[in-house]
Protein backbone atom coordinates (compact mmCIF):
# COMPACT_ATOMS: atom_id res chain seq x y z
CA UNK A 1 0.00 0.00 0.00
CA UNK A 2 1.62 3.63 -0.85
CA UNK A 3 1.46 6.45 1.51
CA UNK A 4 -1.79 7.70 -0.70
CA UNK A 5 -3.61 5.01 -0.22
CA UNK A 6 -2.67 4.73 3.73
CA UNK A 7 -3.52 8.32 4.24
CA UNK A 8 -6.90 7.87 2.41
CA UNK A 9 -8.05 4.87 4.46
CA UNK A 10 -7.25 6.84 7.21
CA UNK A 11 -9.66 9.45 6.12
CA UNK A 12 -12.26 7.04 5.68
CA UNK A 13 -11.88 6.40 9.32
CA UNK A 14 -13.26 10.34 10.32
CA UNK A 15 -17.03 10.18 10.34
CA UNK A 16 -19.32 13.46 9.97
CA UNK A 17 -20.65 13.56 13.39
CA UNK A 18 -24.18 14.13 12.56
CA UNK A 19 -24.42 11.87 9.77
CA UNK A 20 -22.45 8.83 11.04
CA UNK A 21 -20.33 8.40 7.62
CA UNK A 22 -17.32 8.29 6.41
CA UNK A 23 -16.26 11.64 4.79
CA UNK A 24 -14.58 9.60 1.94
CA UNK A 25 -18.03 8.32 0.97
CA UNK A 26 -20.02 11.64 1.90
CA UNK A 27 -17.68 13.02 -0.73
CA UNK A 28 -16.09 16.13 1.50
CA UNK A 29 -12.12 15.20 0.75
CA UNK A 30 -11.55 17.62 -1.99
CA UNK A 31 -8.26 16.74 -2.58
CA UNK A 32 -5.24 14.30 -1.11
CA UNK A 33 -2.02 14.33 -2.11
CA UNK A 34 1.46 13.02 -0.42
CA UNK A 35 4.83 14.50 -1.45
CA UNK A 36 8.31 14.00 0.61
CA UNK A 37 6.49 12.78 3.53
CA UNK A 38 3.64 16.11 3.99
CA UNK A 39 0.39 14.30 3.34
CA UNK A 40 -1.99 17.74 2.08
CA UNK A 41 -5.91 17.21 2.41
CA UNK A 42 -7.89 19.70 1.60
CA UNK A 43 -12.07 19.06 3.15
CA UNK A 44 -15.09 21.11 1.84
CA UNK A 45 -18.42 20.85 2.81
CA UNK A 46 -21.68 20.87 1.82
CA UNK A 47 -22.49 24.46 2.79
CA UNK A 48 -20.90 27.72 3.49
CA UNK A 49 -22.52 27.73 7.57
CA UNK A 50 -21.80 24.41 8.29
CA UNK A 51 -21.68 24.85 12.16
CA UNK A 52 -18.42 25.35 13.06
CA UNK A 53 -18.64 22.47 15.83
CA UNK A 54 -19.37 20.34 13.44
CA UNK A 55 -17.05 21.55 10.96
CA UNK A 56 -14.32 21.16 13.68
CA UNK A 57 -14.29 17.94 14.56
CA UNK A 58 -14.42 16.94 11.00
CA UNK A 59 -10.88 18.72 10.12
CA UNK A 60 -9.34 17.81 13.70
CA UNK A 61 -9.97 14.21 13.34
CA UNK A 62 -9.08 14.31 9.44
CA UNK A 63 -5.87 15.53 10.99
CA UNK A 64 -5.09 12.89 13.42
CA UNK A 65 -5.98 10.59 11.55
CA UNK A 66 -3.83 11.72 8.73
CA UNK A 67 -0.80 12.24 11.01
CA UNK A 68 -0.54 9.06 12.71
CA UNK A 69 -0.05 7.27 9.17
CA UNK A 70 3.21 5.34 9.34
CA UNK A 71 5.31 7.47 6.63
CA UNK A 72 3.59 10.99 6.79
CA UNK A 73 5.97 13.79 8.45
CA UNK A 74 3.45 15.92 8.41
CA UNK A 75 -0.26 16.30 8.09
CA UNK A 76 -1.66 19.81 6.39
CA UNK A 77 -5.26 19.45 6.34
CA UNK A 78 -7.62 22.34 5.54
CA UNK A 79 -11.34 23.45 5.39
CA UNK A 80 -11.58 25.06 2.21
CA UNK A 81 -15.05 27.96 1.67
CA UNK A 82 -16.01 27.68 4.94
CA UNK A 83 -17.14 31.07 7.18
CA UNK A 84 -14.61 30.13 9.78
CA UNK A 85 -12.08 28.56 7.92
CA UNK A 86 -9.33 30.78 9.43
CA UNK A 87 -10.26 29.74 13.12
CA UNK A 88 -10.53 26.09 12.00
CA UNK A 89 -7.70 25.68 10.45
CA UNK A 90 -5.40 28.10 11.90
CA UNK A 91 -6.62 26.21 15.32
CA UNK A 92 -6.05 22.45 13.82
CA UNK A 93 -2.87 23.12 12.78
CA UNK A 94 -1.51 24.76 16.86
CA UNK A 95 -3.52 22.54 18.47
CA UNK A 96 -4.97 25.02 20.28
CA UNK A 97 -8.29 23.37 20.90
CA UNK A 98 -11.82 24.31 19.70
CA UNK A 99 -12.29 27.06 23.13
CA UNK A 100 -8.69 28.58 22.32
CA UNK A 101 -9.83 29.15 18.61
CA UNK A 102 -12.79 30.60 19.16
CA UNK A 103 -12.15 32.35 22.23
CA UNK A 104 -15.13 34.50 23.33
CA UNK A 105 -17.51 32.45 21.48
CA UNK A 106 -16.72 28.77 22.44
CA UNK A 107 -17.40 27.64 26.40
CA UNK A 108 -16.50 23.85 26.47
CA UNK A 109 -14.42 21.67 24.32
CA UNK A 110 -16.60 19.12 21.94
CA UNK A 111 -16.10 15.94 23.75
CA UNK A 112 -19.58 16.16 25.11
CA UNK A 113 -21.03 17.04 21.70
CA UNK A 114 -19.72 13.76 20.35
CA UNK A 115 -20.79 11.79 22.69
CA UNK A 116 -24.51 13.27 21.49
CA UNK A 117 -23.52 11.83 18.66
CA UNK A 118 -22.45 8.75 19.06
CA UNK A 119 -25.45 8.21 21.17
CA UNK A 120 -27.59 8.48 18.36
CA UNK A 121 -25.81 6.40 16.05
CA UNK A 122 -26.11 4.27 18.53
CA UNK A 123 -30.05 3.80 18.57
CA UNK A 124 -30.14 4.24 14.69
CA UNK A 125 -27.70 1.06 14.87
CA UNK A 126 -30.22 -0.72 16.76
CA UNK A 127 -33.05 0.03 14.09
CA UNK A 128 -30.38 -1.11 11.09
CA UNK A 129 -30.21 -4.10 12.79
CA UNK A 130 -33.22 -4.84 13.90
CA UNK A 131 -34.93 -4.00 11.10
CA UNK A 132 -34.47 -7.12 8.97
CA UNK A 133 -35.44 -9.42 12.39
CA UNK A 134 -38.74 -7.53 12.55
CA UNK A 135 -39.61 -7.88 8.66
CA UNK A 136 -38.75 -11.73 9.36
CA UNK A 137 -41.67 -11.76 11.39
CA UNK A 138 -39.85 -11.72 14.62
CA UNK A 139 -41.69 -10.13 17.50
CA UNK A 140 -41.21 -7.97 20.94
CA UNK A 141 -40.82 -11.03 22.93
CA UNK A 142 -37.97 -12.46 20.98
CA UNK A 143 -36.50 -9.11 20.14
CA UNK A 144 -36.10 -8.57 23.74
CA UNK A 145 -34.89 -11.47 24.07
CA UNK A 146 -31.95 -11.18 21.22
CA UNK A 147 -28.41 -10.90 22.26
CA UNK A 148 -25.63 -9.62 19.69
CA UNK A 149 -24.24 -12.89 19.99
CA UNK A 150 -27.34 -14.07 18.05
CA UNK A 151 -26.41 -12.30 15.25
CA UNK A 152 -24.70 -12.97 11.91
CA UNK A 153 -22.02 -11.08 11.12
CA UNK A 154 -22.83 -7.61 9.39
CA UNK A 155 -21.31 -4.25 8.67
CA UNK A 156 -24.21 -2.39 10.84
CA UNK A 157 -24.06 -4.99 13.94
CA UNK A 158 -20.01 -4.25 13.99
CA UNK A 159 -20.49 -0.41 13.56
CA UNK A 160 -22.88 -0.64 16.72
CA UNK A 161 -20.64 -2.58 18.86
CA UNK A 162 -18.44 0.07 17.97
CA UNK A 163 -20.80 3.06 18.97
CA UNK A 164 -21.75 1.19 21.96
CA UNK A 165 -18.13 0.50 22.92
CA UNK A 166 -17.45 4.16 22.57
CA UNK A 167 -20.03 5.17 24.97
CA UNK A 168 -19.20 2.37 27.74
CA UNK A 169 -22.49 0.52 26.60
CA UNK A 170 -23.17 -3.51 26.70
CA UNK A 171 -21.61 -4.20 22.94
CA UNK A 172 -20.18 -7.96 23.61
CA UNK A 173 -21.94 -10.82 22.49
CA UNK A 174 -24.25 -11.10 25.44
CA UNK A 175 -25.41 -7.48 24.54
CA UNK A 176 -29.47 -7.60 24.32
CA UNK A 177 -30.17 -5.98 20.97
CA UNK A 178 -32.17 -3.54 22.10
CA UNK A 179 -31.09 -1.23 24.94
CA UNK A 180 -31.90 2.22 26.54
CA UNK A 181 -28.77 5.44 26.42
CA UNK A 182 -28.18 4.35 30.19
CA UNK A 183 -27.35 0.40 28.64
CA UNK A 184 -30.66 -1.57 29.84
CA UNK A 185 -32.08 -3.98 28.42
CA UNK A 186 -35.96 -3.07 26.99
CA UNK A 187 -38.46 -5.16 28.05
CA UNK A 188 -40.71 -6.79 25.48
CA UNK A 189 -43.72 -4.41 26.39
CA UNK A 190 -41.66 -1.24 25.34
CA UNK A 191 -39.84 -2.70 22.40
CA UNK A 192 -42.76 -0.85 19.95
CA UNK A 193 -42.07 2.49 20.95
CA UNK A 194 -38.36 1.79 21.58
CA UNK A 195 -37.88 0.95 17.83
CA UNK A 196 -40.36 3.44 16.50
CA UNK A 197 -37.76 5.86 18.22
CA UNK A 198 -34.54 4.32 16.81
CA UNK A 199 -36.65 4.33 13.16
CA UNK A 200 -36.94 7.88 13.77
CA UNK A 201 -33.21 8.47 14.49
CA UNK A 202 -32.47 6.33 11.95
CA UNK A 203 -34.71 8.56 9.30
CA UNK A 204 -33.34 11.64 10.52
CA UNK A 205 -29.83 10.57 10.18
CA UNK A 206 -29.64 9.34 6.51
CA UNK A 207 -32.57 12.75 5.19
CA UNK A 208 -29.30 14.51 6.88
CA UNK A 209 -26.84 12.81 4.79
CA UNK A 210 -29.04 12.88 1.67
CA UNK A 211 -29.15 16.20 2.02
CA UNK A 212 -25.67 17.11 2.42
CA UNK A 213 -24.92 14.87 -0.72
CA UNK A 214 -27.09 17.24 -2.59
CA UNK A 215 -25.86 20.48 -1.20
CA UNK A 216 -22.14 19.54 -1.84
CA UNK A 217 -22.69 18.12 -5.33
CA UNK A 218 -24.26 21.52 -5.89
CA UNK A 219 -21.14 23.34 -4.41
CA UNK A 220 -18.71 21.86 -6.74
CA UNK A 221 -20.49 22.04 -10.03
CA UNK A 222 -20.99 26.01 -9.26
CA UNK A 223 -17.23 25.83 -8.12
CA UNK A 224 -16.43 24.40 -11.96
CA UNK A 225 -19.06 26.78 -13.62
CA UNK A 226 -16.57 30.11 -12.16
CA UNK A 227 -13.28 27.87 -12.98
CA UNK A 228 -13.90 26.55 -16.11
CA UNK A 229 -10.80 24.10 -17.09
Amino acid sequence: MTIRSAVWAALGTVLDPEIDEPITDLGFVESCTVADGVATVRLRLPTFFCAPNFSWLMVADAYDAVSAVPGVTRAEVTLADHHASAEINGGVAAQSGFVRSFAGEAVAELDELRRQFFRKAALAGQDRVARPLVDAGMGPDELAATTLGDLAPSGELDRMRKRRAELGLPHDDRAPLLIDAEGRAIPPAAVPLHLRRARLQRVGIETNGANCTDLLRTRYRQAAGAHPG
